[in-house]
């Protein structure tokens, strides 16, 4: 019975430590900072107040990423004027943000580097999550101008629909592969309410 006992304690601990390497979907991007390891500005430029609402998405020009935060959409507009539609994930109510940017750099397979603040709201979290099943960017990150935001994959994707981030944008992990080859570093990006 002992013996019983003894392998049971010690499968029980072995799986709280496989458990424990596993990282879960973390939603809560929290406040960046500007130390942020991908942010290319020591301080994001102004870009003024945000667009008007009733702005019509299809009167941007080719090559325009438009994404609809309240209709959880982003639509891609090549540079022929098709318009691709993807569903996505946005910003938690007071974490969104609205107005013109562009595409500055892309990442395949991305390293995920939680920042001081995230790790003091959950100390659990590593300083680097590497490519792979747990990490939150997913395959493909495509990095804004402002060095903050992202349009990433997500090792979430029960959270595409919704307003599950910190301001980040989520997509499904074919979309964003299908993204990532079709957008090129300054394709003009416009975020609407």
């Amino acid at each position: 019975m002992k013996l019983l006992t003894l392998f049971a304690t010690a499968l029980l601990l072995i799986t709280f430590q496989a458990q424990a390497q596993i990282y879960e979907p973390y939603d809560d991007y929290g406040d960046y900072g500007y130390g942020d390891p991908y942010g290319p500005y020591e301080l994001p430029p102004d870009y003024g107040e945000p667009m008007p609402e009733h702005r019509p998405r299809t009167r941007s020009g080719g090559g325009t990423i438009v994404i609809a935060t309240r209709e959880h959409t982003l639509v891609f507009i090549t540079p022929r004027g098709e318009q691709l539609a993807y569903p996505i994930a946005v910003g938690r109510q007071g974490k969104q943000w609205y107005g013109t940017t562009h595409v500055v750099s892309k990442r395949k397979h991305p390293e995920w580097r939680p920042t001081a603040s995230m790790r003091r709201k959950n100390p659990k979290l590593p300083d680097i999550v590497k490519p792979g099943p747990s990490n939150p960017l997913g395959t493909r990150a495509i990095y804004l101008a402002d060095g903050l935001l992202r349009i990433h994959g997500t090792n979430d994707p029960s959270s595409i629909g919704t307003n599950a981030s910190s301001g980040c944008f989520r997509m499904y992990r074919e979309d964003v592969e299908e993204l990532y080859e079709m957008v090129k570093p300054g394709t003009r990006v416009i975020v609407e309410r």
